[in-house]
């Protein structure tokens, strides 16, 4: 514990604050890119809660959504 806060809730923070500072960029590749890093925090965040499903299974489809685009995107330039 830090400052009285579990690992796993340290996690899920800086998962959120990885999404927030996503949605706050102009560029749509950064914007995916950094998505994904706070779709995969909160993947791992999911597990560490012991299998939250739903938080697991929704942003996995988000993080398989942006490597899709990514990749899409990335082969036609």
């Amino acid at each position: 514990m830090i400052f009285g806060i579990s690992l796993t809730d340290w996690v899920g923070y800086l998962a959120s604050l990885i999404l927030i500072i996503s949605f706050m960029m102009k560029n749509v590749k950064k914007l995916r890119i950094i998505n994904s890093i706070g779709a995969a925090l909160f993947v791992v965040y999911g597990i560490m809660l012991t299998f939250s499903w739903p938080i697991i299974i929704t942003n996995q489809f988000i993080l398989f959504a942006n490597i899709y685009y990514l990749s899409k995107n990335s082969s036609t330039t």
